[in-house]
């Protein structure tokens, strides 16, 4: 007990009476220096004296899609962060080809009679999914929230980042640097934030004179898997067909273009520029570090979970879709059009 108490000491910065003193659920210590010392104890990997443990406001179900995108597990994160600071134990529920589906989860999240849900890029996001399923929670008064995808017949509240921004800060980029043949990998159309890119991204092209008109904007873009080998695939065939510079739906896709450069002979940024999209963690750390726009995820589940807690108080929260706004990492991925 000794050395525990002057580890904790030595974490929190404080003395190992001080230590004893919020152990034993003592008076006399200051709210900040009691919480120095809880934080010192789970840094530490021990276990809150049972006296300690903040009790649940209640369960939230958080469902996400697969992890293999690391975007989505810094989703699952923050989320969680922030349920857990409003005193809410966050269930988390992650879907995975052939596995749990979306629907399995709800049916699981409600027989243990969670609070609310929180939904990221789910099927609401699907323009060819039914919106029955939202339609019943809502019915049985189960409050939700649904992140990254719009649908006007669903009744909860929406936060989504700014795809049209997301997709003229990158070409206004690329433009500045003098390219003229911009392309787009993007995932499927079905999902609401590729199809809104793909019209940001037609309309940009038309405005800075690069295509004619929307559809032959359109041309330039390249539907493929949310994935490294679906970027690669995209780029390869869009750098094949002259373009100098990509922007990417995800930053696994622009990892694929970067792939696909290198296999055809070209350096990126010498030949071509690659743009991706999230600022997914460890993403300034590749060779060459991604230029990329950066999801705002944190602030984002702030405002998911405020949603959330405002309708599980009994409150309705606002129905208009929350937008926020992307922002352009410069690094090394992209630079000045060759010139040959």
């Amino acid at each position: 007990m000794r050395t525990r108490l002057s580890d904790l000491a030595e974490q929190a910065g404080v003395s190992t009476a001080t230590v004893s003193r919020v152990l034993n659920g003592k008076p006399g210590v200051a709210s900040s220096t009691r919480q120095s010392v809880l934080a010192a104890l789970d840094v530490l990997g021990y276990e809150r004296p049972s006296a300690l443990r903040s009790r649940s406001a209640g369960l939230v179900g958080l469902v996400v899609p697969e992890l293999t995108n690391p975007v989505f597990p810094a989703f699952a994160q923050a989320i969680e962060s922030v349920l857990a600071q409003r005193g809410y134990t966050p269930l988390l529920c992650t879907q995975a080809p052939g596995g749990t589906t979306e629907d399995e989860y709800v049916s699981t999240l409600v027989d243990h009679s969670v609070d609310g849900i929180v939904f990221v890029s789910g099927l609401h996001a699907d323009t060819r999914a039914s919106h029955r399923r939202y339609e019943l929670l809502t019915g049985q008064g189960v409050p939700i929230v649904l992140v990254n995808g719009y649908a006007d017949d669903i009744d909860a509240p929406f936060v989504s980042p700014d795809d049209a921004e997301a997709v003229d800060v990158a070409v206004q980029h690329l433009v500045t640097l003098g390219h003229r043949r911009i392309g787009l990998s993007i995932g499927p159309e079905r999902y609401v934030p590729a199809r809104r890119k793909v019209a940001a991204f037609s309309r940009a092209l038309v405005r800075h004179g690069l295509a004619d008109d929307e559809p032959a904007a359109r041309a330039h873009a390249i539907s493929t898997l949310y994935t490294l080998e679906g970027g690669q695939a995209a780029a390869g065939e869009l750098f094949a067909s002259g373009h100098t510079a990509v922007v990417c739906g995800s930053d696994l896709m622009a990892l694929g273009a970067v792939r696909a450069a290198r296999s055809q002979g070209l350096k990126v940024p010498d030949d071509v520029s690659v743009v991706g999209y999230d600022d997914a963690p460890l993403i300034a750390f590749t060779e060459p570090p991604l230029t990329t726009v950066r999801q705002p995820v944190e602030a984002m589940a702030h405002a998911a979970v405020s949603a959330l807690l405002t309708e599980i108080g009994g409150d309705r929260a606002p129905r208009t879709e929350l937008l926020f706004s992307p922002e352009l990492v410069v690094r090394g991925s992209t630079g000045p059009v060759p010139r040959h």
